[in-house]
């Protein structure tokens, strides 16, 4: 028998969400603290720029992984079809929401508002992975050319947007949130080798005890359960608390 938590999930899997999840709060707490003039501090050079790039990658390739394992367990009741439908949907819900990140960004910080941060990132490789989630050693290949390859991209301007979502970066182009399918698709299909790997039709290769419900592990576990939730709530939280600070 593998070792699961009471929800029937991967213990693992939520507790390195939940670690990210922390790293992320913590980076955009310093964040915000520089946007009202707080502190001041160059968050985009040097070691916090290393650490950003960290816990994204970290998300994403835990968003393929998750992809993996929930498309290896269902495969053996249901058929393709229902499964992909199912991921289409759950797509489709994500990109949603980060379409109404969207909308409150441009109405509060319309200068750098999100047209393609990570919700949008993530819903639209749920659909685009869909032919690739029994695969191996060739999402390992494909997703490094594609990670490569935006990268590269990182290197240069252009003076149009309509492949922004791309990786394309149009020229003075600034926004709080923002992460194209070049790079970042390429992390998802690193993600879904490493499932295919780990967790072959959904259940783990490797034994490991199960701490879900120990102490920091539980609290930490609860928090990758709920990380869109956190994703949500945290920033309102984060700048309420600093507005008190600077009435007070």
């Amino acid at each position: 028998m593998i070792s699961k938590n009471a929800e029937g999930r991967l213990w693992e899997i939520d507790f390195l969400r939940g670690i990210a999840i922390i790293l992320m709060i913590i980076f955009h707490f310093i964040y915000d603290l520089n946007h009202f003039s707080v502190i001041f501090y160059k968050l985009w050079i040097g070691p916090f720029a290393y650490a950003s790039s960290i816990i994204a990658s970290v998300f994403v390739i835990l968003v393929g992984i998750s992809l993996t394992i929930y498309y290896n367990k269902k495969n053996q009741h249901f058929s393709i079809q229902q499964i992909r439908l199912q991921l289409v949907k759950r797509g489709v819900k994500i990109f949603s929401l980060g379409m109404l990140i969207t909308v409150v960004s441009y109405i509060i910080i319309p200068e750098r508002f999100v047209i393609f941060g990570i919700l949008h990132c993530i819903g639209v490789c749920i659909i685009l992975s869909l032919p690739f989630l029994k695969y191996t050693w060739q999402n390992i290949l494909l997703g490094s050319m594609i990670i490569i390859f935006g990268l590269y991209l990182r290197l240069f301007t252009f003076d149009f947007s309509w492949l922004l979502p791309f990786g394309f970066l149009p020229l003075k182009y600034f926004t709080i949130d923002y992460f194209p399918l070049l790079p970042w698709f390429g992390a998802i299909l690193v993600g879904i080798a490493l499932g295919n790997v780990l967790y072959p039709e959904g259940q783990r290769r490797i034994h490991l005890p199960d701490h879900s419900s120990v102490g920091i592990f539980q609290k930490i576990c609860f928090m990758g359960r709920h990380s869109l939730h956190i994703y949500f709530i945290h920033q309102p939280i984060l700048i309420s608390l600093i507005f008190l600070y600077l009435l007070f």
